[in-house]
């Protein structure tokens, strides 16, 4: 069973991950981003009353989702091993999960807050991953395009919008913690819809782009693990069940907090 080294993060005071953001290095509870992004990119239009008063912190309870509870039948997901290879096919749409209603409409509340016009279309991928992956000899940078693959066949993001600031945190995203960019649905951190269905101690709800497992873990009392459970990445290497078998391997590891999913790339990321 798995034991955390803090207690139990408090998700109405998460701290916003604007200034945990480097472009030089790596380091626990960062972000090793390959570009600082850019301040004139689109994003959230205003700042939400779930922002703290202090500026700092975020209360992700009182977060604004925008509406909507759209089904996509035609969604498609497969997961293909070879000798060497993890192959994983989809066309981008949630399978078994609902997204909400895009573009945000000007009578949703969330419009207030952000105007995303994209649209959810279906975005053809594959990619091909070590079956067996190894940790490289120094970490990596993450950029801003899809850095890996849900097992509903949803891309996940870096946690950042284009302008380089906690996207999590401050765009608007629908019941799921999805929305499009121009086209392509995505997330920026494990999914509700998805975390909280892994109740067990180990539950792989993807990959990285570099073939290592993205897991929820739980401890005995249905927590999450914190930053300070893990490494300059995100990740740690302990059992978790793979496949149908407990297997002790290195994997990223989801958190509350900022930078949810992956701080940097542990291995060596493929192109797909």
């Amino acid at each position: 069973m798995n034991t955390w080294k803090a207690s139990t993060v408090d998700p109405t005071r998460l701290p916003i991950g604007d200034t945990y953001v480097s472009t030089t290095a790596a380091g626990v509870g960062k972000l090793f981003s390959c570009s600082a992004g850019n301040p004139n990119a689109p994003g959230a239009s205003a700042e939400g009353p779930w922002i703290n008063a202090d500026g700092t912190t975020w209360d992700s309870t009182a977060k604004v989702a925008v509406k909507g509870s759209v089904s996509w039948r035609t969604a498609k997901y497969s997961e293909t091993l070879t000798e060497s290879s993890r192959v994983l096919t989809s066309n981008g749409l949630p399978v078994k999960n609902v997204t909400g209603s895009f573009p945000i409409a000007t009578n949703d509340p969330a419009y207030q807050y952000d105007h995303n016009p994209g649209t959810i279309k279906e975005s053809n991928a594959t990619l091909t991953l070590p079956r067996n992956p190894t940790k490289a000899a120094t970490s990596t940078c993450v950029n801003f395009a899809a850095m890996g693959m849900l097992k509903n066949g949803v891309a996940i993001f870096n946690p950042l919008d284009g302008k380089g600031r906690d996207g999590v945190a401050r765009e608007l995203q629908d019941v799921c913690n999805g929305h499009p960019a121009m086209t392509q649905y995505h997330y920026h951190a494990i999914p509700s819809c998805l975390l909280d269905a892994a109740t067990g101690a180990s539950t792989v709800v993807g990959y990285v782009l570099d073939g290592f497992p993205l897991v929820v873990e739980r401890d005995a009392n249905g927590n999450l693990p914190s930053n300070v459970d893990l490494d300059e990445c995100h990740g740690r290497t302990s059992p978790i069940l793979l496949a149908g078998k407990v297997v002790t391997t290195y994997h990223y590891s989801a958190t509350l907090e900022f930078p949810y999913i992956v701080g940097c790339y542990a291995g060596t990321p493929t192109n797909g």
